[in-house]
């Protein structure tokens, strides 16, 4: 183990004075962008951080792939469109990947899509999507909803008297409950993960220095976030979400900006992101986000909704991580997960394994944070985990323009799988925290697979 600096006796990182998150350009955004206002007490932005906008029959995602530069919504109409967006990461996080290829599928539906017939119903929706779960196969959300939703419209056309309206009713209401059941999901993990923290990291109080990597926020679920989620703050502000309504019955979704920090949703907002929960109880002094190379989702999005929710953090290239962990204090590692196999072995975004190495070198807590959606207890090892790998041009090109010396070699995986030994702190999920050599024996009694449970 190494001796770490004491953060007290070196310069903050945020640089003399130099305010946390601060901005700089113009407060006010033009047409079509986002930003974060003046600062101060504020009430909502009219601009909100919605990552999926749906309503029945309707879908649209925040193209993330503009931020933080623009905000542009982009329509999905098809089961094809939202394959494309999410092979292209426009939309991006396991949780938000299976939300979206599930309503896209949705959405369809209830245009007429599929059948004539039952028959040809259930191969409608079995084969889009078996196909949505090929645009990235390494989150197991996507694979593991595709699953359990193609059974259940196998399962609904067998019943006695079933129609094709039936079918395709149960098959959308089954999409919308998913979508609600994230939102629940991640509020719980975000919860149970700060408290866990600081009994950990801080068990005689004082405030923790949490480092995380790559995008867990609101723009990679629903709208709250596992590592990032939203905090329960009656400081006002501009606030992020989806509104769904209780009544299914009624069918009444609304992608209705709503604004957690200045009052209550119905039904109430508690502590759902470990980050944000950890500073709405008061117990944050800062947040470091990593740049996360090469598709600089820190940079462009975790930082952008720190900048943007006014939470005190600091952006650092991915190869800093060990360097600020041995001169600044850092409390604890907190990254989210694509895959999650029965060992404890985890897939994240690529650059996590290092971290974990790091945090262990130098005593350092490391948690994964992730719904027990993206739980495969169907693999042994992580070595069973396929890794997604993407172009070339990713790495060698910046907004179209070459970095890299032509006719260099490129090998550019998504992903990488952390050893479930390096998980030191310990696996957040919704049904609570666990050590990785817990994890199977903790979900095995309490999740099922027969879809969204209410």
């Amino acid at each position: 183990m190494c001796a770490r600096s004491s953060f007290r006796e070196r310069s903050h990182p945020w640089g003399p004075g130099l305010a946390p998150c601060a901005l700089s350009g113009p407060a006010s955004g033009a047409r079509g962008q986002l930003s974060p206002g003046s600062g101060g007490d504020r009430g909502c932005n009219s601009m909100t951080l919605e990552a999926i906008r749906y309503s029945r029959g309707s879908l649209q995602i925040l193209d993330q792939l503009l931020l933080p530069q623009q905000s542009r919504y982009e329509a999905v109409g098809s089961v094809r469109q939202a394959w494309e967006a999410i092979r292209a990461m426009k939309v991006r996080g396991a949780p938000a990947i299976a939300l979206v290829g599930c309503l896209s599928l949705a959405v369809e539906l209830q245009a007429g899509a599929g059948g004539p017939g039952l028959a040809a119903l259930v191969a409608f929706v079995r084969d889009a999507l078996s196909f949505l779960v090929t645009a990235r196969p390494t989150a197991v959300n996507m694979a593991r909803a595709a699953r359990d939703l193609a059974d259940l419209a196998a399962q609904e056309a067998e019943r006695e008297g079933a129609t094709e309206e039936a079918v395709r009713e149960r098959v959308i209401r089954w999409t919308e409950d998913m979508l609600a059941k994230d939102l629940r999901d991640n509020r719980s993990i975000g919860d149970l993960g700060a408290h866990h923290l600081l009994e950990r990291a801080a068990p005689q109080g004082g405030k923790v220095i949490v480092l995380t990597h790559c995008n867990t926020g609101a723009l990679a679920t629903a709208g709250y976030g596992t590592a990032l989620g939203k905090e329960n703050s009656h400081r006002k502000g501009p606030g992020v979400g989806l509104h769904a309504s209780e009544n299914h019955a009624a069918n009444q979704w609304a992608a209705l900006p709503i604004c957690p920090f200045a009052s209550h949703p119905p039904g109430g907002l508690g502590p759902t992101g470990v980050i944000r929960s950890l500073h709405s109880l008061g117990r944050l002094d800062y947040a470091f986000c990593t740049e996360t190379r090469p598709y600089n989702q820190g940079a462009r999005l975790t930082a952008f909704e720190f900048v943007y929710e006014q939470i005190p953090a600091t952006l650092i290239a991915d190869s800093m991580a060990a360097a600020a962990m041995a001169h600044y204090g850092v409390s604890a590692v907190v990254v989210g997960a694509d895959r999650v196999v029965a060992n404890g072995d985890t897939a994240n975004k690529v650059g996590t394994y290092q971290l974990a190495i790091a945090a262990k070198h130098h005593g350092i807590p490391f948690y994964v944070a992730a719904p027990s959606s993206s739980c495969d207890l169907h693999l042994k090892t992580g070595r069973e985990i396929i890794i997604e790998e993407r172009p070339g041009q990713e790495l060698t090109h910046v907004n179209g323009v070459r970095i890299a010396a032509p006719g260099i070699g490129v090998w550019n995986p998504a992903f990488d799988v952390t050893p479930h030994d390096l998980i030191t702190g310990g696996i957040i999920t919704e049904l609570g925290v666990f050590a990785p050599e817990e994890l199977r024996a903790a979900l095995g009694a309490t999740v099922t697979l027969d879809g969204p449970q209410k």
